[in-house]
């Protein structure tokens, strides 16, 4: 059998190797902020990781950090990131 993703929105950011803009203020959504803080997302040396049920999952610069619809986190290269999802 053939399935199509259900139609969706999610939220999502592009990480840039950090998540300060050049004012020095962050420029993720508060739930990226929050996930820093309770270590859903974190830093082992400069390098970003996310937990997921799957394991921890590194983050690249220009990956897309993606809040599923159950609140989960995870990264999403960009060239998938693309052919998957449009700006609503």
């Amino acid at each position: 059998m053939k399935y199509r993703k259900r139609p969706v929105v999610i939220e999502a950011f592009q990480y840039d190797g950090d998540m300060i803009n050049s004012s020095g203020k962050p420029y993720v959504p508060e739930w990226a902020i929050s996930a820093v803080n309770n270590n859903t997302m974190y830093y082992d040396g400069s390098e970003l990781f996310i937990h997921t049920l799957e394991g921890d999952h590194h983050v690249t610069v220009g990956d897309y950090v993606i809040q599923g619809i159950n609140g989960e986190l995870y990264p999403c290269k960009p060239d998938i990131f693309e052919k998957t999802y449009e700006a609503v």
